[in-house]
């Protein structure tokens, strides 16, 4: 059965201008798409009218009217996503057993919370005061306004090219459970009710992104006959599909060239490690963090694979 505070914390929050969709029930996992970008097929009928995959964050919204449809369906979780939202959160998680220690750098500290002051002392910053949830594990969650200038900030985990232990940020490409809502029967509530603060300087400075590395084009050993030519024009025109991706749709590009090259690939025109050589340096060039680079390429080869591309020595595909 739909619940009326489920809805009533959806609506609270699109209010405030934050972008909410809608949680499996009593999770933390979005409810829609029930799919993701390698296995579309298009019969989602948002997907379909998009023409191509849509997933969680382009379908948050603040419609009232969208949000009372979705909400009275279900007993849906409220989640926000933050880079629509104009928001960075600080995810400051606490130990899970007590086996769960800091690694020597951040020996002495407790909790997310402990790292965090710690960096402040470190840099002459403060954690200022701002929206506050506490999670239903017992940490928190600190709502910062996301700079209205310079880089796009973007998801960051813990001591893997984090902040710290215990310590992860939601900004572009990531969502928060919101307050209102539970996961594994645990609630997440307002800890502190007032506006976002700004990011404070000394944070935006440790997020900032790595200065990009400008995308040159790789030459491959193509074949010495028809299919040579024919390949680099394949190449070209995935490379500047991907390079001409808007923000927000990088990754979707990067699957969908992965895809039409690991077609190429499995029927033996390229080579899996080709693929990687031209798409890698384009992707991370644009941005996209090296670990989501390698699981999207390797993801849309797969895919790639399961229709191979025969090409005969004209350059036309074979019957």
């Amino acid at each position: 059965m739909p619940d009326p505070d489920l809805l009533a914390a959806a609506l609270r929050h699109a209010a405030r201008g934050w972008h909410v969709f809608p949680l499996r029930p009593d999770d933390k996992r979005p409810a829609f798409p029930d799919h993701t970008a390698e296995h579309c097929t298009a019969r989602d009928p948002r997907c379909a009218t998009a023409g191509r995959h849509l997933g969680w964050e382009p379908r948050a919204t603040c419609d009232p009217d969208r949000i009372r449809r979705a909400w009275s369906a279900r007993p849906y979780g409220v989640g926000i996503a933050c880079g629509p939202s104009g928001l960075l959160v600080v995810d400051l998680d606490v130990p899970k057993n007590a086996d769960d220690t800091p690694p020597p750098a951040w020996a002495g500290t407790r909790d997310g919370l402990g790292v965090l002051t710690t960096l402040a002392d470190r840099h002459g910053g403060t954690i200022d005061a701002t929206y506050t949830v506490t999670t239903g594990r017992g940490g928190s969650h600190l709502y910062y306004r996301h700079p209205p200038s310079g880089p796009e900030l973007r998801n960051t985990i813990g001591d893997r090219g984090g902040l710290g232990w215990k310590v992860d940020t939601r900004a572009h490409g990531g969502y928060v459970v919101a307050a209102g809502s539970t996961a594994a029967g645990r609630p997440y509530t307002v800890d502190f009710d007032t506006d976002p603060a700004p990011l404070p300087e000394w944070l935006a400075g440790l997020l900032a992104p790595a200065e990009r590395p400008a995308h040159r084009s790789v030459a491959l050993a193509l074949p010495a006959n028809r299919r040579g030519p024919y390949l680099a024009a394949a190449i070209r025109s995935q490379v500047a599909h991907l390079t001409a991706a808007p923000d927000g749709q990088r990754n979707h590009a990067l699957f969908a060239s992965a895809i039409a090259l690991g077609q190429l690939a499995a029927g033996g025109a390229l080579t899996d490690d080709d693929v990687t050589a031209v798409l890698e340096p384009a992707a991370l060039s644009l941005g996209l963090p090296a670990g989501e680079v390698a699981r999207t390429i390797a993801s849309g080869l797969r895919a790639g694979a399961r229709n191979p591309r025969h090409l005969a020595n004209t350059g036309r595909a074979a019957a």
